[in-house]
Protein backbone atom coordinates (compact mmCIF):
# COMPACT_ATOMS: atom_id res chain seq x y z
CA UNK A 1 0.00 0.00 0.00
CA UNK A 2 1.33 3.43 -0.91
CA UNK A 3 2.30 5.97 1.72
CA UNK A 4 0.09 9.10 1.60
CA UNK A 5 2.78 11.33 3.15
CA UNK A 6 3.48 14.37 0.92
CA UNK A 7 6.48 13.69 -1.30
CA UNK A 8 9.51 15.85 -2.05
CA UNK A 9 10.33 14.65 -5.56
CA UNK A 10 8.17 14.37 -8.66
CA UNK A 11 9.44 11.80 -11.15
CA UNK A 12 7.88 12.96 -14.39
CA UNK A 13 7.64 10.64 -17.37
CA UNK A 14 6.37 11.80 -20.76
CA UNK A 15 5.30 8.86 -22.86
CA UNK A 16 3.95 8.10 -26.31
CA UNK A 17 3.20 4.51 -27.34
CA UNK A 18 5.72 3.11 -24.89
CA UNK A 19 3.59 0.51 -23.13
CA UNK A 20 6.13 -2.09 -24.21
CA UNK A 21 8.88 -0.67 -21.96
CA UNK A 22 7.18 1.50 -19.32
CA UNK A 23 7.02 -1.29 -16.77
CA UNK A 24 10.83 -1.45 -16.66
CA UNK A 25 10.88 2.09 -15.30
CA UNK A 26 8.09 1.21 -12.89
CA UNK A 27 10.12 -1.68 -11.46
CA UNK A 28 13.12 0.59 -10.93
CA UNK A 29 10.91 3.05 -9.04
CA UNK A 30 9.46 0.35 -6.83
CA UNK A 31 13.03 -0.75 -6.04
CA UNK A 32 14.14 2.71 -4.80
CA UNK A 33 15.85 2.70 -1.42
CA UNK A 34 13.96 5.89 -0.53
CA UNK A 35 10.32 6.22 -1.55
CA UNK A 36 9.99 10.00 -1.12
CA UNK A 37 8.66 10.57 -4.64
CA UNK A 38 5.50 10.65 -6.72
CA UNK A 39 5.41 9.28 -10.28
CA UNK A 40 3.62 11.62 -12.69
CA UNK A 41 3.00 10.22 -16.17
CA UNK A 42 1.84 12.46 -19.00
CA UNK A 43 0.58 10.39 -21.91
CA UNK A 44 1.08 12.38 -25.11
CA UNK A 45 -1.86 10.85 -26.98
CA UNK A 46 -0.77 7.19 -27.04
CA UNK A 47 -2.75 4.79 -29.20
CA UNK A 48 -1.35 1.61 -27.64
CA UNK A 49 -2.19 0.02 -24.25
CA UNK A 50 -0.49 2.71 -22.15
CA UNK A 51 -3.61 3.76 -20.24
CA UNK A 52 -4.56 0.18 -19.34
CA UNK A 53 -1.00 -0.57 -18.27
CA UNK A 54 -0.72 2.49 -16.01
CA UNK A 55 -4.09 1.77 -14.42
CA UNK A 56 -2.94 -1.76 -13.67
CA UNK A 57 0.38 -0.56 -12.22
CA UNK A 58 -1.39 2.01 -10.05
CA UNK A 59 -3.80 -0.64 -8.77
CA UNK A 60 -0.88 -2.53 -7.23
CA UNK A 61 -0.48 0.27 -4.68
CA UNK A 62 3.31 -0.01 -4.52
CA UNK A 63 4.11 3.62 -5.40
CA UNK A 64 1.92 6.73 -5.83
CA UNK A 65 1.12 7.30 -9.52
CA UNK A 66 -0.75 10.09 -11.29
CA UNK A 67 -1.73 9.77 -14.95
CA UNK A 68 -2.64 12.60 -17.31
CA UNK A 69 -3.47 12.21 -20.97
CA UNK A 70 -3.33 14.97 -23.58
CA UNK A 71 -3.58 15.35 -27.32
CA UNK A 72 -0.32 14.50 -29.04
CA UNK A 73 1.87 17.61 -28.98
CA UNK A 74 5.39 16.43 -28.19
CA UNK A 75 7.55 15.97 -25.13
CA UNK A 76 7.94 19.66 -24.29
CA UNK A 77 4.20 20.31 -24.21
CA UNK A 78 3.88 17.24 -21.97
CA UNK A 79 6.61 18.76 -19.76
CA UNK A 80 4.67 22.04 -19.48
CA UNK A 81 1.54 20.10 -18.49
CA UNK A 82 3.47 18.16 -15.85
CA UNK A 83 5.13 21.23 -14.30
CA UNK A 84 1.73 22.87 -13.84
CA UNK A 85 0.30 19.69 -12.30
CA UNK A 86 3.27 18.94 -10.05
CA UNK A 87 2.71 19.32 -6.29
CA UNK A 88 6.24 18.35 -5.23
CA UNK A 89 9.21 20.61 -4.46
CA UNK A 90 11.51 19.00 -7.03
CA UNK A 91 10.86 17.92 -10.61
CA UNK A 92 12.86 15.13 -12.27
CA UNK A 93 12.19 14.16 -15.89
CA UNK A 94 12.88 10.47 -16.51
CA UNK A 95 11.99 9.25 -19.99
CA UNK A 96 9.84 6.19 -20.57
CA UNK A 97 12.75 4.15 -21.94
CA UNK A 98 14.99 4.95 -18.94
CA UNK A 99 15.34 3.33 -15.53
CA UNK A 100 16.78 4.63 -12.25
CA UNK A 101 19.62 3.15 -10.25
CA UNK A 102 18.25 1.81 -6.93
CA UNK A 103 19.54 4.68 -4.77
CA UNK A 104 18.85 7.53 -7.22
CA UNK A 105 16.09 9.19 -5.14
CA UNK A 106 18.07 8.77 -1.92
CA UNK A 107 21.18 10.35 -3.47
CA UNK A 108 19.23 13.24 -5.00
CA UNK A 109 17.48 14.15 -1.76
CA UNK A 110 20.66 13.81 0.30
CA UNK A 111 22.41 16.29 -2.01
CA UNK A 112 19.33 18.51 -1.92
CA UNK A 113 19.46 18.72 1.86
CA UNK A 114 22.97 20.15 1.52
CA UNK A 115 21.93 22.98 -0.82
CA UNK A 116 18.21 23.55 -0.31
CA UNK A 117 18.73 26.80 1.58
CA UNK A 118 20.89 28.32 -1.19
CA UNK A 119 18.51 30.52 -3.15
CA UNK A 120 20.76 30.73 -6.21
CA UNK A 121 20.69 26.95 -6.64
CA UNK A 122 17.87 25.83 -8.97
CA UNK A 123 18.40 22.12 -8.51
CA UNK A 124 20.84 19.26 -9.05
CA UNK A 125 22.69 17.85 -12.04
CA UNK A 126 23.76 14.21 -12.08
CA UNK A 127 24.62 11.71 -14.80
CA UNK A 128 23.06 9.33 -17.27
CA UNK A 129 24.90 6.07 -17.71
CA UNK A 130 24.89 2.58 -19.15
CA UNK A 131 25.55 1.14 -15.69
CA UNK A 132 25.87 2.61 -12.18
CA UNK A 133 29.65 2.70 -12.67
CA UNK A 134 29.76 3.88 -16.29
CA UNK A 135 28.40 7.29 -17.36
CA UNK A 136 27.41 7.80 -20.98
CA UNK A 137 30.28 10.24 -21.34
CA UNK A 138 32.63 11.60 -18.72
CA UNK A 139 32.37 11.83 -14.95
CA UNK A 140 31.98 15.30 -13.49
CA UNK A 141 35.23 17.17 -12.73
CA UNK A 142 36.19 16.12 -9.20
CA UNK A 143 36.34 19.61 -7.71
CA UNK A 144 33.14 20.88 -9.33
CA UNK A 145 30.44 21.51 -6.74
CA UNK A 146 28.13 23.85 -8.63
CA UNK A 147 27.73 24.81 -12.27
CA UNK A 148 25.39 25.89 -15.00
CA UNK A 149 24.55 23.53 -17.85
CA UNK A 150 26.35 25.82 -20.30
CA UNK A 151 29.52 25.97 -18.18
CA UNK A 152 29.47 22.23 -17.56
CA UNK A 153 29.69 21.49 -21.27
CA UNK A 154 31.54 24.48 -22.70
CA UNK A 155 33.95 25.36 -19.89
CA UNK A 156 34.36 22.21 -17.81
CA UNK A 157 34.41 20.03 -20.94
CA UNK A 158 31.80 17.50 -19.85
CA UNK A 159 30.69 14.93 -22.42
CA UNK A 160 27.48 12.89 -22.39
CA UNK A 161 23.90 13.27 -21.22
CA UNK A 162 23.02 14.52 -17.75
CA UNK A 163 20.14 13.97 -15.34
CA UNK A 164 18.73 17.29 -14.15
CA UNK A 165 16.41 17.90 -11.20
CA UNK A 166 14.91 21.36 -10.79
CA UNK A 167 12.90 23.23 -8.20
CA UNK A 168 9.35 23.09 -9.51
CA UNK A 169 8.69 26.73 -8.70
CA UNK A 170 11.65 27.73 -10.87
CA UNK A 171 10.44 25.63 -13.80
CA UNK A 172 7.03 27.29 -13.68
CA UNK A 173 8.74 30.54 -14.65
CA UNK A 174 10.42 28.98 -17.69
CA UNK A 175 7.92 27.01 -19.80
CA UNK A 176 8.93 25.53 -23.13
CA UNK A 177 7.94 27.56 -26.17
CA UNK A 178 7.15 25.17 -29.03
CA UNK A 179 6.52 26.63 -32.48
CA UNK A 180 3.09 26.21 -34.03
CA UNK A 181 3.04 23.10 -36.19
CA UNK A 182 6.08 21.63 -34.41
CA UNK A 183 6.42 19.20 -31.52
CA UNK A 184 9.98 19.50 -30.27
CA UNK A 185 12.64 21.81 -28.93
CA UNK A 186 15.59 20.43 -26.96
CA UNK A 187 15.52 20.51 -23.16
CA UNK A 188 18.55 22.79 -23.17
CA UNK A 189 16.27 25.62 -24.31
CA UNK A 190 14.89 25.82 -20.75
CA UNK A 191 18.18 24.84 -19.11
CA UNK A 192 20.02 27.78 -20.71
CA UNK A 193 17.30 30.23 -19.66
CA UNK A 194 17.60 29.04 -16.07
CA UNK A 195 21.40 29.25 -16.34
CA UNK A 196 21.06 33.02 -16.70
CA UNK A 197 19.81 33.29 -13.13
CA UNK A 198 20.77 30.13 -11.23
CA UNK A 199 23.36 27.40 -10.83
CA UNK A 200 22.94 23.67 -10.17
CA UNK A 201 24.47 21.57 -7.42
CA UNK A 202 26.67 18.84 -8.89
CA UNK A 203 26.05 15.21 -8.01
CA UNK A 204 28.83 13.10 -9.52
CA UNK A 205 26.76 9.94 -9.71
CA UNK A 206 24.91 7.97 -12.37
CA UNK A 207 21.20 8.37 -11.64
CA UNK A 208 19.54 7.32 -14.90
CA UNK A 209 20.31 4.19 -16.90
CA UNK A 210 19.58 5.23 -20.47
CA UNK A 211 18.35 2.84 -23.15
CA UNK A 212 17.89 4.79 -26.37
CA UNK A 213 15.19 3.09 -28.43
CA UNK A 214 14.86 3.18 -32.20
CA UNK A 215 11.63 5.20 -31.86
CA UNK A 216 13.12 7.87 -29.57
CA UNK A 217 14.30 11.44 -30.15
CA UNK A 218 17.99 10.61 -29.68
CA UNK A 219 17.99 7.90 -32.33
CA UNK A 220 16.20 10.19 -34.78
CA UNK A 221 17.93 13.50 -34.10
CA UNK A 222 18.35 14.51 -37.75
CA UNK A 223 14.74 13.77 -38.62
CA UNK A 224 13.58 15.65 -35.54
CA UNK A 225 15.58 18.68 -36.72
CA UNK A 226 14.03 18.53 -40.19
CA UNK A 227 10.52 18.33 -38.72
CA UNK A 228 11.06 21.03 -36.06
CA UNK A 229 13.25 23.71 -37.69
CA UNK A 230 11.89 26.69 -35.75
CA UNK A 231 12.73 25.06 -32.45
CA UNK A 232 16.18 24.17 -33.76
CA UNK A 233 16.79 27.74 -34.95
CA UNK A 234 15.71 29.16 -31.59
CA UNK A 235 18.02 26.80 -29.69
CA UNK A 236 21.06 27.39 -31.89
CA UNK A 237 20.53 31.14 -31.65
CA UNK A 238 20.85 30.73 -27.88
CA UNK A 239 24.15 28.91 -28.48
CA UNK A 240 25.45 31.75 -30.64
CA UNK A 241 24.47 34.38 -28.07
CA UNK A 242 26.14 32.50 -25.21
CA UNK A 243 29.30 31.40 -27.04
CA UNK A 244 32.46 33.23 -25.98
CA UNK A 245 34.87 32.03 -28.68
CA UNK A 246 34.86 32.42 -32.46
CA UNK A 247 34.88 28.64 -32.97
CA UNK A 248 31.77 28.11 -30.81
CA UNK A 249 29.99 30.98 -32.55
CA UNK A 250 30.95 29.59 -35.95
CA UNK A 251 29.74 26.04 -35.19
CA UNK A 252 26.50 27.31 -33.67
CA UNK A 253 25.94 29.65 -36.63
CA UNK A 254 26.41 26.74 -39.00
CA UNK A 255 23.76 24.65 -37.22
CA UNK A 256 21.47 27.66 -36.85
CA UNK A 257 21.51 28.02 -40.65
CA UNK A 258 20.80 24.31 -41.09
CA UNK A 259 17.52 25.02 -39.32
CA UNK A 260 16.72 27.72 -41.87
CA UNK A 261 17.32 25.25 -44.70
CA UNK A 262 14.42 23.15 -43.39
CA UNK A 263 12.18 26.09 -42.47
CA UNK A 264 9.85 28.19 -44.61
CA UNK A 265 12.56 30.82 -44.81
CA UNK A 266 15.99 30.67 -46.48
CA UNK A 267 19.56 30.65 -45.28
CA UNK A 268 19.83 34.23 -46.56
CA UNK A 269 17.02 35.12 -44.14
CA UNK A 270 18.97 33.37 -41.42
CA UNK A 271 22.13 35.29 -42.17
CA UNK A 272 20.25 38.57 -42.08
CA UNK A 273 18.62 37.72 -38.72
CA UNK A 274 21.68 36.12 -37.13
CA UNK A 275 23.21 37.56 -33.94
CA UNK A 276 26.45 37.92 -35.92
CA UNK A 277 25.66 38.11 -39.66
CA UNK A 278 29.33 38.14 -40.68
CA UNK A 279 30.06 34.85 -38.92
CA UNK A 280 26.82 33.39 -40.27
CA UNK A 281 27.85 34.31 -43.81
CA UNK A 282 31.19 32.55 -43.34
CA UNK A 283 29.40 29.47 -41.95
CA UNK A 284 26.73 29.31 -44.67
CA UNK A 285 28.59 27.08 -47.22
CA UNK A 286 29.29 24.52 -44.49
CA UNK A 287 25.67 24.70 -43.30
CA UNK A 288 24.45 24.06 -46.84
CA UNK A 289 26.64 20.95 -47.16
CA UNK A 290 25.51 19.65 -43.75
CA UNK A 291 21.85 20.19 -44.60
CA UNK A 292 22.21 18.19 -47.82
CA UNK A 293 24.28 15.36 -46.32
CA UNK A 294 24.34 14.63 -42.57
CA UNK A 295 20.87 16.07 -41.91
CA UNK A 296 19.26 13.89 -44.57
CA UNK A 297 20.02 10.70 -42.64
Amino acid sequence: MTDDTPKTLCVFTPTFNRAYCLEDLYRSLVAQTLQDFHWLIVDDGSTDETRDLVEELASRGEIPISYLCQQNGGKQRAWNTAVQACNQELFFCVDSDDTLVPDAVEAILARWEEVRSEEDIAGIVGLDGTSPRKPLGTWMPEALRRTTIWDLYYKAGHKGDVAVIYRTDVLRRYPFVVAEGEKFIAETYVYFLIDDEYELAVLNKVLILADYRDDGYTSNARRVTRENPQGYIRLKRMHIERADTFLLKFKASMLYLVGYHFSKETMLDGIRKAPNPAIAALASPFAWVLALTEFQK
